[in-house]
């Protein structure tokens, strides 16, 4: 009778090589070090006058509302788009994705001087759109939607797309043989499989979209409480009141950290 020698499995993190270890503190500390000096410099004993300044609430507002309606207008469009880009050979399909991802790279004061390329007064559609129905999109608070909506859609769609490639198709073939539509496979049955990857890709367009200053400021400028969302009232207020900057900074921080946890533990995390 021979005798197996089992190996006991290595126990997790243990014996982690000094050289991988060491970049990933120095990489952890990069990245929370400078959360440590904004709460380092915030001015707690004054927090709550600053909190209750004019301006502080309506930028707030202003920035929930708008990440919100453009995370639901990348929904509208992105799922859609991923859904095409996993599930479609066409033609340029590899194209297509690229054009996709180019708001992730591309500098967002250049997004915003796009948009305003094409939507504004004089743009492709603007003039059209102005003419016709009257809507103007330029320095108003759809400009902020929208401008918000073009550099975060890439999130939505990239980890939309990995969901719907990863998902087992098996389950939408039996439901085509079982009479299922391509709509009702679609939405009671894809849709359903890809969730956790959907609501990912919701929560990091929405973060993103929250964050946004480049595109809007060039698109739809920095009026307060039309278009002055809270990275732009943090930016004008650098120039007059940093303090006040660090503690519309700490919101920002506060309400980004708070909502993406709460997400992450309900709709990410994976059993």
């Amino acid at each position: 009778m021979t005798r197996t020698h089992v190996r006991p499995a290595r126990r997790r993190g243990a014996g982690v090589p000094v050289a991988l270890l060491l970049p990933a503190v120095l990489g952890l500390v990069f990245l929370v070090l400078p959360l440590v000096g904004l709460l380092a410099r915030t001015p707690w004993a004054t927090l709550p006058q600053r909190l209750a300044a004019p301006g502080v609430l309506t930028a707030l507002r202003l920035s929930l509302l708008t990440a919100t309606l453009a995370t639901l207008l990348c929904l509208l469009l992105g799922v859609p788009l991923a859904w095409l880009l996993a599930r479609v050979e066409f033609p340029g399909r590899r194209l297509v994705r690229a054009l996709v991802t180019v708001p992730l790279v591309l500098p967002p004061v250049v997004g915003g001087v796009a948009l305003l390329l094409v939507f504004g007064r004089r743009g492709l559609l603007g003039g059209w759109l102005d003419a016709t129905f009257g809507i103007t999109l330029p320095f108003t608070t759809a400009g902020v939607v929208l401008a918000e909506a073009f550099v975060a859609m890439p999130f939505l769609v990239i980890a939309v797309e990995g969901a719907l490639r990863g998902a087992d198709g098996r389950y939408e073939e039996a439901a085509a043989t079982l009479g299922a539509g391509r709509w009702t496979t679609f939405t009671h049955v894809t849709l359903p499989l890809v969730a956790p990857g959907l609501a990912a890709g919701a929560v990091l367009c929405w973060a993103r979209a929250l964050g946004e200053f480049g595109a809007t400021i060039t698109f739809a400028g920095n009026y307060p409480g039309r278009t002055q969302t809270m990275p732009l009232a943090v930016y004008l207020a650098l120039e007059t009141d940093v303090q006040a900057a660090v503690v519309l900074s700490l919101v920002l921080l506060t309400v980004s950290v708070v909502i993406l946890a709460g997400l992450r533990d309900r709709w990410i995390t994976s059993p």
